[in-house]
């Protein structure tokens, strides 16, 4: 269904090829999922399949990619639109109408499809992507994660040969997620669709793949194959290949059923022993929030919500998508006036505070690190970042600059932030936030269009900034990084606090929020492949 023949796209600001050699094809009714570090053409290469690369982003495409029988360097997007469904990072950048069902509709009004069909598939996307609720709301009033549904789903509703989708599953959290891969499984197994996904979170999505296409960067030639030989030894993979390869499994699973048939002598090995307790933070709050309430609109969209953040900790903010998380965090900057409740930062109350003064107690990284971006380039950013902290007298010039590179090393510096990976705008974004210090830190999905090595890193960056004394709170849907991260879990749904305390106890009475470490060895308390390679070092 799809053929690469020695395909390479170079970009003329670019000193190497971000793509290059490569030469295969993806058979028709097959699920391949793509993989690779940050930068190493992931979304090029979705691009040359829809159109978009060359078309519309420029730089030189060498060799053919046919899709269908067509060749993409003979067709534009709009002409591939009745083969080819394409979703990518961000979902605001995909709508065209106002309302979630206008935009579930456009696509096949564009094809002229009869109003009856339109109508049935309408109805039938709205099933199954768990959006009849939402069908009247306006785009612009829907969390992240409802967005990136509708914007799947708008794709769905035309009947696509292939589907291309570019991180699908980032911005939803583990049941929405669940929900649109298992949509994903029967266009496959029933419709014979041909559905070619890029996705960081591989412990979601990696058991799903018929194929997986790695991209190693670097030069290095893809490789496509059996899901689990690519794992052995890709350098990015979930948790469950990482235990897989610290017990010494052969083949290596891929689910966590999997793991679990093969783990009863990982857990004798582990019996009788337990990982280091996470320490607790003691001393006054330097954020409280007491019975806060919020309206959206005539929607409460907080209730009652009792929340502390002290010196030292980092807490992880966790619910389905619009259960709350983005308001809270909004709230705590000023962004929402409380119906009722407080909220108190350092004795600041954020919503009358100038943001001069507010900056210094506290900063967020939003959902959409636009929305902090507005400089030409990249050292433009970084300059004005280390302005406004040197200001307050917080930082040196360079801080900035050194936290971008250490947290994704390769971004260049005259690229313009909106030419930038989802990935990496976030990073600049949380760079520009890092570096004036504030004592308390918030940030809204900060591993969206992150890779394993990048998370890594900034986890190491948080921990550090705990260690040195800042109050962190995240929001977010990754399971994986509130395990390896946060000293406490809060769970949200509804705009109410549903649960919260030590992150161990926490996630691992919740099987939605649980990491794949839990739910393999449970009832054993371990959560992380790093504390699992610890304890069996110490048995040595």
């Amino acid at each position: 269904m799809i053929t690469f023949e020695q395909v390479s796209v170079h970009y003329h600001d670019a000193a190497e090829p971000t793509l290059r050699g490569v030469d295969l094809t993806v058979p028709e009714g097959e699920l391949c999922l793509l993989v690779g570090p940050s930068g190493s053409g992931k979304s090029t290469l979705l691009g040359t399949v829809s159109g978009l690369v060359p078309h519309f982003t420029g730089g030189v495409l060498h060799g053919r990619v046919t899709v269908g029988g067509r060749d993409t360097r003979a067709h534009r997007p709009r002409e591939l639109a009745d083969l080819v469904g394409t979703v990518g990072q961000d979902p605001l950048a995909h709508f065209v109408t106002d309302t979630v069902e206008d935009e579930l509709a456009y696509g096949m009004e564009s094809l002229g499809l009869a109003p009856e069909v339109m109508r049935r598939r309408v109805e039938e996307t709205l099933d199954l992507l768990g959006l009849a609720d939402l069908r009247d709301r306006a785009l612009s009033s829907l969390s992240g994660g409802q967005q990136q549904r509708v914007a799947i789903g708008s794709v769905l509703t035309t009947h696509p040969k292939v589907l291309v989708l570019d991180e699908p599953t980032s911005a939803l959290d583990p049941g929405a997620a669940e929900d649109v891969l298992a949509v994903l499984q029967r266009l496959v197994h029933d419709l014979g669709t041909t559905v070619l996904m890029a996705e960081h979170r591989l412990e979601r999505v990696v058991q799903y793949a018929d194929q997986v296409l790695l991209l190693p960067g670097g030069g290095a030639t893809p490789v496509l194959g059996d899901p689990a030989e690519v794992m052995a030894h890709s350098p990015v993979h979930p948790p469950v290949v990482a235990l897989g390869r610290a017990a010494g499994w052969s083949p290596l699973p891929l689910s966590v059923r999997d793991a679990r048939r093969r783990a009863a002598p990982l857990r004798a090995r582990l019996a009788g022993r337990t990982p280091p307790p996470t320490p607790t933070a003691t001393g006054e709050p330097v954020l409280s929030v007491q019975r806060l309430t919020v309206r959206r609109g005539p929607v409460p969209a907080l209730r009652g919500v009792d929340l502390d953040l002290r010196a030292g900790e980092i807490t992880a903010l966790m619910g389905r998508n619009g259960a709350g998380k983005s308001t809270l965090l909004g709230s705590l900057v000023g962004l929402h006036q409380p119906a009722s409740g407080t909220v108190r930062v350092g004795g600041l109350t954020p919503h009358r505070t100038r943001p001069q003064e507010l900056i210094r107690r506290i900063g967020l990284v939003p959902q959409d690190p636009r929305d902090l971006l507005y400089a030409e380039t990249v050292a433009a950013e970084c300059a004005a970042a280390d302005q406004d902290a040197g200001a307050a007298g917080n930082t040196e010039p360079g801080t900035c600059r050194a936290l971008v590179s250490r947290l994704l090393p390769g971004i260049d510096d005259a690229l313009h932030p909106r030419d930038l990976s989802e990935g990496q705008r976030l990073t600049l974004a949380l760079a520009v936030v890092l570096t004036s210090r504030p004592g308390v830190i918030l940030l809204d999905e900060p591993t969206r269009g992150l890779d394993y090595a990048a998370k890594g890193r900034l986890v190491e960056i948080l921990r550090g900034l705990a260690a040195d004394g800042h109050a962190v709170l995240l929001a977010t849907h990754d399971v994986e990084l509130a395990a390896e991260l946060a000293h406490r879990t809060v769970i949200l749904a509804d705009g109410e606090v549903v649960a919260g305390g030590p992150t161990a106890q926490v996630v691992v009475s919740s099987p939605a929020f649980a990491p794949q470490v839990a739910k393999v060895l449970t009832p054993l308390p371990w959560l992380t492949v790093r504390q699992i390679t610890d304890a069996l070092d110490d048995s040595l």
